[in-house]
């Protein structure tokens, strides 16, 4: 199995090249100033169709994690760590914590948004601890 690589759609493709620059934009609803994660054409919270990107803090806690402790190929090399992280800005994502160990990782520690390259045109976020 190979690296799954996303293909953006128009609505994704601000996320993924402001990924691609180092910088972890969110949609604001020009509504009601709920923060969407991932990307979407309306509002989850209200429905509203006009959202604008703007750059998020980079910070977060995780909420919970798994370890890998056995990778399903060599593009994924084990062990790595998936958890789902509380951004401060109010969304919750999906992300790997990386350059830590697994036994020092808990629910509760405040990350860090770094990127990573995941083919030649995406980078993807990720998360070191703080």
């Amino acid at each position: 199995m190979s690296r799954p690589t996303p293909i953006p759609t128009p609505t994704e493709q601000p996320f993924y090249d402001a990924c691609q620059r180092g910088e972890l934009l969110l949609q604001h609803c020009d509504h009601c100033e709920h923060v969407v994660f991932y990307p979407r054409t309306h509002c989850d919270a209200c429905q509203g169709d006009a959202l604008s990107w703007l750059p998020a803090s980079g910070e977060g806690t995780i909420a919970t994690y798994t370890v890998v402790r056995r990778g399903v190929s060599a593009d994924f090399p084990a062990p790595y760590i998936i958890a789902l992280i509380d951004l401060a800005e109010g969304p919750r994502m999906m992300s790997q914590i990386i350059d830590a160990d697994p036994e020092t990782v808990s629910s509760g520690l405040s990350v860090t948004v770094d990127f990573e390259s995941w083919s030649d045109s995406i980078r993807l976020p990720v998360f070191r601890l703080l």
